[in-house]
């Protein structure tokens, strides 16, 4: 499950597409605050949650999600707080991204999602240079 508030919430689907499009796992991207409108009912000790929380808004999300015993991976701007929380039980990863101003954080943002992507589908074994059922290009007549 990834989530996104603002301006990185569009950031959160392309995570969950690029996710699905190379290592074949069920992914969702969600607006951050519509969490306890559905998507909560979903989280257990088995589904890993991406939180990009590169605003303080994204905290209060990830303590319902621990209280459920997700274990979210975050991407933040090194702050102490989340970091703080992010070491206790249940804790989060955390993937420092740079601090820059918000309407340009998607840029940032998206990238550590692409990596992510990438890694578990080579860990899974998936060509992720010819993903099945996807073109790379486009063709024309």
């Amino acid at each position: 499950m990834f989530l996104g508030r603002g301006v990185n919430y569009p950031v959160a689907l392309e995570g969950a597409l690029k996710l699905k499009e190379i290592s074949y796992i069920h992914a969702e991207g969600y607006p951050a605050g519509e969490m306890k409108h559905g998507p909560i009912a979903l989280l257990d000790d088995r589904i890993p949650v991406v939180a990009l929380c590169t605003t303080s808004g994204g905290l209060r999300e990830g303590r319902e999600q621990r209280r459920r015993g997700a274990r979210p991976r975050r991407e933040d701007h090194r702050d102490r707080q989340l970091r703080r929380r992010a070491d206790r039980p249940h804790r989060a990863d955390v993937i420092p991204v740079p601090e820059v101003a918000e309407v340009i954080s998607p840029i940032v943002n998206v990238v550590p999602l692409q990596l992510l992507a990438y890694y578990i589908a080579r860990e899974r074994g998936c060509d992720v240079d010819q993903p099945r059922n996807l073109a790379k290009s486009v063709t024309v007549e």
